[in-house]
């Protein structure tokens, strides 16, 4: 099989390194390039990933036989329609299913109209309806972010109606905004596998870390870091499905929505009860790659069942550990953060497989220079992963490992997992 990965982000890697241990791949290739996969996969620098056409044609030229789209910007301009129209196989949403993601009040609707447990929630479109309601909602804690799809996280948490007013003035310039109510407890991320029949594969449980500060305060951010599997009573997944996975296959199935590829739901989980905060449809970053190290199965057998439309009959396979992540941002991040710092040296073991620790790092905003060196090309440059026994043993091998990518101004958060190394999991 010749597959074609699309994207450059660290996920981008850390899929393109799952499939590069697959022994049923001939070739693998990666769209655009990236350095960091340049040991195992060929790279297609000279299409746009968005248009579906030049995907197209990178796939006749090149005989590719399956595209794995797991990032937002194709999915959103319908390259997986393109590609199965001309009978090239594809993991990714269609676009009649991308407004789970894409638009936040279609997404709720359907919740509701579903019984997924999810918060109380209201979608403005100007700011005197928003000052009014907050007039009349004093005190209460609320999350407000735009109605669009938002691929780095951008919502702003408070009981301050001022907080809330600056930043809902901000997003409504561009699109409407969505007001929900706070749901308090410990964010989970729900990865599951989905093929056309309604078959699921459910991947190990992460909780991701998204806020910039240790102790989850500071900006929004894409992710800074996540744990997985998340320590739970997994005697209590059927109030999960229940609550939030069975209503949501029930949904997509009866308003004709389902596809093959994945969708991550974004819950928040107190004393035994579920609630959905938002749906995405496609690997979330960086629980892609905290959870891929973690799977035994051949990812191709996975895809072929997918593509069979009998996904419900995978096991999945793990390794049994643990593993923790810790993204490694630039300067400036997530505001505007510093492009072209040279990292220095990466140590081969780190850079291009598992070292024998257990610990490896996947590239994101990262570009060649002319000097052949490495240099930030955004804000998240690199995600630093480490696995173990438990959630103490990964967390000290990732932090003892972090400083193997290192460039001027680079930044971390010091305290992922330390929420779980304490009687505070049992709430989840």
């Amino acid at each position: 099989m010749k597959v074609l990965v699309l994207g450059s982000g660290a996920k981008d890697h850390a899929v393109a390194w799952w499939f590069s241990k697959s022994k049923q791949i001939e070739d693998l290739y990666m769209a655009p390039a990236s350095p960091a996969t340049r040991d195992f996969a060929k790279g297609i620098n000279n299409i746009d990933i968005t248009n579906g056409e030049q995907v197209l044609k990178a796939c006749r030229d090149n005989s590719i036989d399956f595209v794995f789209i797991g990032t937002e910007a194709p999915l959103m301009t319908g390259v997986v329609d393109i590609l199965n129209e001309n009978g090239i196989s594809t993991f990714g949403t269609p676009t009649k299913a991308m407004k789970l993601e894409a638009d936040k009040k279609f997404a709720k609707d359907f919740a509701r109209r579903n019984g997924v447990n999810t918060p109380d929630y209201r979608i403005f479109t100007d700011m005197q309806s928003i000052q009014s309601f907050l007039d009349e909602n004093p005190g209460r804690t609320f999350v407000i972010k735009p109605n669009d799809i938002s691929p780095s996280r951008i919502m702003a948490r408070s009981a301050d109606k001022a907080v809330l007013l600056a930043f809902a003035e901000k997003l409504i310039k561009k699109s409407p905004v969505v007001l929900e109510t706070f749901a308090e407890g410990i964010p989970l991320t729900i990865s599951l596998f989905v093929d056309e029949n309604g078959g699921t594969l459910m991947l190990p449980i992460c909780s991701e870390y998204t806020k910039s500060e240790h102790g989850d305060k500071g900006l929004a951010t894409g992710g800074m870091g996540a744990v997985c599997p998340v320590p739970m009573d997994y005697g209590k997944l059927s109030t999960l499905y229940n609550q939030i996975i069975n209503p949501t296959m029930d949904g997509l199935r009866n308003e004709g929505l389902i596809y093959k590829g994945i969708i991550t739901f974004s819950v928040v989980s107190l004393n035994g009860d579920y609630k959905l905060v938002d749906y995405h449809v496609r690997f979330n970053d960086p629980a892609a790659q905290t959870i891929i190290p973690l799977i035994k199965n051949d990812v191709v057998d996975i895809m072929n069942a997918m593509k069979k439309n009998c996904l419900s009959a995978v096991t999945l396979q793990t390794t049994g550990d643990s593993a923790v992540s810790v993204v490694i941002a630039s300067d400036g991040y997530p505001v505007k953060p510093r492009i072209g710092l040279r990292l220095r040296s990466v140590a081969e073991p780190y850079f291009s497989f598992f070292s024998a620790d257990s610990t490896r790092f996947f590239f994101g905003a990262v570009k060649t220079g002319e000097d052949s060196g490495l240099y930030t090309s955004g804000g998240r440059v690199a995600t630093a992963v480490a696995c173990g026994e438990n959630i103490i043993e990964a967390n000290k091998k990732v932090y003892g490992a972090i400083n193997a990518v290192t460039f001027k101004g680079a930044w971390h958060r010091e305290d992922i997992g330390n929420k779980f190394f304490d009687s505070v999991s049992s709430a989840v």
